[in-house]
């Protein structure tokens, strides 16, 4: 069996003797240099593509070995992104310039127009056939590239609608009508978090065969060291104190959000999932299409985010545990999004009218003493930060929350941008406007996430959603599974961030209301109108308010656990999820009282049990 794939990443383009023209796709030159491979948002603008993520000073040059289909003269078009438009009108900052062989094109690129577009980069006489593409990036300042598009005819420019532009690619690249067959699977797992994670090695331990999909290089989701946020919840709680004990496995002995990147232990992490022989882990690899048979999954694709190749994964069973709800999604499942009203629940805490207001994401960050003094380029792009409204800080961890008012999905290019302009801007502000600035001089940026954490987006329907009146009556349901301790923790904007960044919010608050442990109902675990899905993660069946007490990562980890304990049901017995609940339930209670993971572990990760207990209500 293959245990982990890796795709090479090789130069994706296509030569045809019917075409004098090159396609290439950034993501895939053979050397990154220091730019990063981002695929957040593949799904709204297309693609994977490359960024310079230099914390504002330039990294070193990606380049790759490209063959042209004939010499003579062609004109080049780069495919980018002016990302500080939707604040400011000036050039923007992720200035770039592309090389040909020794040849410089027109300069600068990705600091005009205001959104991903091709732009015009200047001819080329082409003479060798085999040469070298650099990226030079200019700034540090997370310029960025899609894709390069050489052509002989000037005005032949490659369409900019993602729907003719998918299309374009694959034909220039060449890429298979249908994709590879990856494997026939017990549990197709998509999402590699904490929770993603649970739920593979807990069916793999039962006895299923179990496929684990990841969009990114490392696993660990929030925990991982892209993110790095603490692991939030309390285990050994509630009726089944042997869940999580699979946390134990793998969970970083140190805590904290916003920490230096071994903190999180990605390597245990990954190390952990490939010890499982039932497990084959695919890195790297994006879902974003579904078959379906009826009101069930046949089989999902997955893209890998740099050679592009196409894998599908089929199974009868399948797990979203990609908090964005994505396999659900696509599939059409039944969601929500925003906060319900009061009515809608009963809800005391929801608003009386509902919205689409969420939870943010954080760019978290942190600066390092450089042991001398050291400067930081002005950063100035239409967020004013003076002496009065700066934050005077050296690191943000997770109060720096942006895109509340914006859509989680089609606006979180924009949302994760914003992130990292007020950082920059603030940082800015600190080293070259602040009048005292002392305990700055000798500080510099040392980490800025580019990958965004997300509290909250689509949350997928089950057969119960868990409300706010079921946790503070303490409503015990016959299918309760694992318990949720946080407090219920709702973000809002910062009222006094508001006062100085009105609309333009960067800071948020938490309202927490105290909880006794309560355990979520299974029915919460599995789509109501899509047989064969599961969900672990952020986005189970719980409203809005509930959201704020199960969103936490031992907690999540521990729905993914009682999701592969289903799953191992539902092979035994070739039945779909709801079954379990119908007519397998006192089996799966017996298999949460012995759990997944080894007995007598120590609980060494009590630095953030978080949230504050109530005492226990009266039992309804």
């Amino acid at each position: 069996m293959k245990r982990l794939i890796v795709t090479l990443a090789v130069v994706t383009s296509f030569l045809s003797s019917f075409s004098q023209d090159l396609f290439v796709e950034a993501e895939s030159f053979e050397h990154k240099g220091g730019w990063v491979v981002d695929q957040q948002f593949m799904d709204i603008m297309g693609s994977p593509y490359l960024m310079a993520h230099g914390l504002g000073v330039p990294v070193d040059d990606a380049y790759t070995e490209v063959e042209f289909p004939e010499s003579g003269i062609y004109y080049a078009y780069v495919r980018t992104y002016n990302w500080t438009s939707p604040w400011s009108s000036k050039e923007g900052a992720g200035k770039f310039s592309l090389y040909v062989g020794n040849k410089k094109l027109d300069s600068p690129l990705g600091c005009t127009g205001t959104k991903w577009d091709w732009q015009y980069a200047g001819k080329i006489s082409i003479k060798q056939l085999k040469t070298t593409l650099r990226l030079k990036d200019l700034t540090g300042f997370d310029g960025r590239c899609d894709a390069i598009y050489f052509v002989k005819d000037k005005n032949k420019m490659p369409p900019s609608e993602n729907a003719e532009l998918a299309d374009f690619r694959r034909n220039k690249l060449n890429m298979p009508a249908e994709p590879l067959l990856a494997g026939e699977f017990d549990l197709v797992v998509v999402g590699a978090g904490v929770a993603g994670m649970c739920a593979a090695v807990s069916a793999s331990r039962l006895g299923c065969k179990v496929a684990l999909i990841n969009d990114r290089p490392v696993i660990g989701g929030n925990n991982s060291s892209e993110i790095r946020v603490h692991l939030g919840g309390r285990i050994e709680v509630g009726p089944y104190k042997e869940l999580g004990n699979l946390i134990k496995e793998f969970g970083p002995a140190k805590g904290g959000n916003a920490q230096p990147a071994d903190y999180y232990e990605d390597q245990k992490k990954m190390d952990w999932i490939l010890q499982e022989k039932n497990i084959s882990l695919f890195c790297n690899y994006h879902v974003n299409a579904v078959k379906m048979e009826g009101n069930s999954i046949n089989e999902v694709v997955a893209q890998h985010i740099e050679s592009g190749e196409r894998l599908s994964f089929k199974a009868p069973l399948f797990a979203d545990c990609t908090g964005d709800g994505t396999l659900g999604y696509l599939a059409g499942a039944d969601y929500k999004m925003g906060r319900e009203s009061r009515e809608e629940f009963g809800e005391s805490t929801a608003p009386e009218v509902a919205d689409k207001m969420v939870m943010g994401a954080s760019v978290q960050w942190y600066s390092v003493d450089a042991g001398q003094k050291c400067s930081f380029p002005s950063f100035d792009y239409g967020v004013e930060f003076n002496d009065t409204n700066c934050e005077k800080v050296t690191m943000g961890e997770w109060t720096w929350e942006t895109g509340m008012n914006y859509d989680m999905i089609t606006d979180f290019e924009r949302i994760r941008d914003y992130g990292l302009l007020v950082v920059y801007s603030n940082w800015s502000c600190l080293k070259n406007k602040l009048k005292d600035n002392d305990s700055y001089a000798n500080r510099k940026l040392g980490w800025v996430a580019y990958v965004s954490g997300k509290r909250e987006s689509r949350r997928l329907m089950g057969d119960y959603i868990l409300k706010e009146d079921d946790i503070r009556r303490y409503v015990v349901h016959e299918d309760a599974t694992a318990s949720t301790t946080w407090s219920i923790d709702l973000h809002y904007p910062d009222p006094e961030n508001s006062k100085n960044f009105k609309d333009k919010e960067f800071k948020s608050i938490a309202k927490q209301m105290n909880i006794y442990p309560y355990p979520i109902p299974y029915r919460c675990l599995y789509s109501r109108n899509i047989d064969n899905l599961f969900m672990a993660g952020r986005n189970i069946s719980v409203t809005h308010v509930v959201l704020g007490t199960v969103r936490v990562m031992r907690t999540t980890g521990m729905m993914g656990e009682v999701v592969g304990m289903a799953a191992s049901i539902c092979k035994k017995h070739k039945v779909t999820p709801r079954y379990v609940y119908r007519d397998y339930l006192g089996e799966l209670k017996n298999l949460m009282k012995e759990g997944t993971g080894m007995k007598g572990l120590p609980n060494n990760q009590q630095y953030n049990e978080g949230g504050t207990l109530d005492k226990k209500p009266e039992l309804k």
